[in-house]
């Protein structure tokens, strides 16, 4: 059997969505591809076990199927890929699929509840119904070439499938402009921001806008690379449901089974809640909450029951404070740790959020500020910062890091390498000044700063121009001068010769 690898795969993948291209948004046929990714994985990953089974049983049908049936995953026999791709040429391929994945989320209980409810391969989105049955039959088929064979058989490691999922949306966000945002943070980000937090074994880690759960993931990852376990628990939170059903399929993907991804607006609605209806704390919280969102939930923040708001309430138009107060609410008393991306005027407006921001500080929550450089986020070319709070701090300093100047130039992107991302952390765990990067500062400094936390208030960038030498300058240009006057002389000597002069 051949072995295939990741850039294959991805490249297979992202040719699926030739066909779509020019007929349908890719904010929308996004939805499309990543759900038959994920129906042709778990097919082949069924198909692969089942024909281990009849090895390993042969002749026993009824013990194979009864050994099917154990398996932590269930797939109907007339939902699998197979069965579809069998009928590609009949008619009705959008209702065929659409009743497949309801009989695969039926079949699985509260693993896929509700995960493919906004997704409809029958909807007129792709056109009347013959051109639908036949955008959907080559997808089929493209998803049927022998690159995409997924069976584990053959691609050997869960995470290259988990992989491809990830490549994809890292693309469709790179296509989708502002709305990109919605449903994915930058891999570099999320790993900063991974290991800004530190999650460790046995930590609760949540992401309350957790769009398609990479950030999260990223934590875990953190976790198992530094212990080798799965001894953490995933949760979050998402607004938009398409983006959810997103986050529980990449979960799945990558083989994350203990986490809680809800779906609503948790600022208004708050899901992630204990069992006398309190909101549920953790050890590390992180997001990527949208920038700045207009009519974020001001009527449900001034009748808040979880007492997120009583240090203030923000803005109508600017939600960025709903987003930090909330996560602040949902930490543990001693071990809760965040880190939050916003736009820097988070870190200086005034009104309302002037008062909340010098609340927290006096609060000595605001453990570090990170400016980071343009271009990083898709669907904005503004730059952003991380804010980390930690609620138990050695003592009442705050650091600021300055690392807006170091990044990979791109043509649309700008990138941080993993030496600019060894930088930062290294600074962060450090926590010293560093000229031109990083400041260490006191409460007292930034109280003199009216708790306005502008990092080039902190960290002095300023480079002094070389002093001009006028003399040097004086001398160079009576040398030039004086080259230019012998040259003119040559030339009407040269001209001369040639019959031009006077």
């Amino acid at each position: 059997m051949t072995p295939i690898t990741q850039t294959e795969i991805n490249k297979a993948a992202w040719g699926a969505c030739d066909t779509f291209r020019g007929v349908v948004d890719p904010s929308i046929y996004k939805d499309y591809v990543l759900t038959m990714l994920f129906l042709k994985y778990v097919s082949d990953v069924w198909k692969d076990h089942k024909a281990g089974y009849e090895a390993q049983y042969p002749g026993k049908p009824e013990l194979v199927a009864a050994m099917m049936q154990q398996e932590s995953f269930v797939l109907p026999e007339q939902a699998s890929f197979d069965a579809l791709h069998a009928r590609r040429f009949e008619a009705g391929n959008g209702e065929r699929i659409d009743k497949a994945l309801h009989a695969v989320e039926e079949a699985n209980g509260d693993k896929l509840r509700n995960v493919f409810q906004d997704i409809s391969f029958n909807s007129n989105k792709l056109g009347d119904e013959e051109q639908k049955n036949d955008i959907l039959r080559h997808v089929m088929e493209d998803f049927a070439k022998d690159a995409l064979d997924l069976r584990p058989s053959r691609v050997g490691n869960l995470d290259i499938i988990g992989g491809a999922y990830e490549y994809l949306i890292s693309r469709f966000a790179a296509t989708a402009g502002k709305k990109a945002g919605e449903f994915y943070t930058p891999a570099e980000v999320s790993e900063l921001m991974a290991r800004l937090v530190e999650p460790q074994e046995g930590d609760d880690i949540c992401d309350p806008t957790c769009g398609s759960a990479s950030l999260l993931m990223k934590c875990g990852r953190q976790v198992r690379q530094a212990t080798g376990t799965k001894r953490y628990a995933l949760y979050g939170q998402e607004a938009i449901g398409s983006t959810w059903a997103l986050a529980k399929m990449n979960l799945f993907l990558h083989g994350e089974t203990n986490h809680q991804i809800e779906w609503g607006d948790t600022i208004r609605n708050p899901k992630l809640r204990t069992s006398d209806d309190m909101l549920r704390h953790f050890d590390v919280v992180v997001a990527n909450p949208p920038f700045s969102l207009d009519k974020w939930g001001t009527e449900a923040a001034e009748v808040d029951t979880f007492a997120r708001f009583r240090r203030g309430i923000p803005p109508k138009t600017k939600g960025d404070y709903a987003f930090i107060l909330h996560m602040i609410e949902t930490l543990k008393p001693r071990s809760g740790r965040m880190a939050v991306v916003v736009p820097h005027g988070v870190l200086f407006r005034g009104s309302s959020e002037g008062k909340i921001r010098q609340k927290l500080i006096e609060e000595n929550l605001l453990d570090a500020v990170i400016g980071l450089p343009e271009k990083l986020f898709f669907g904005t070319g503004i730059p952003a910062a991380i804010l980390l709070f930690r609620k138990s701090k050695a003592d009442d300093s705050v650091l600021f890091v300055d690392a807006s100047r170091e990044f990979e130039a791109g043509t649309n992107q700008n990138a941080l390498t993993p030496a600019h991302l060894e930088k930062i952390t290294a600074t962060v765990s450090v926590r010293k000044t560093v000229d031109k990067y990083a400041y260490r500062s006191t409460r007292a400094e930034i109280e003199e700063n009216d708790f306005n936390l502008n990092i080039p208030r902190y960290v002095d960038t300023f480079e002094e121009e070389a002093e001009i030498d006028l003399m040097a300058v004086r001398s160079e240009r009576q040398a030039l001068k004086d080259e230019m006057g012998e040259l003119e002389t040559r030339m009407d000597a040269y001209l001369k010769e040639l019959g031009y002069g006077a």
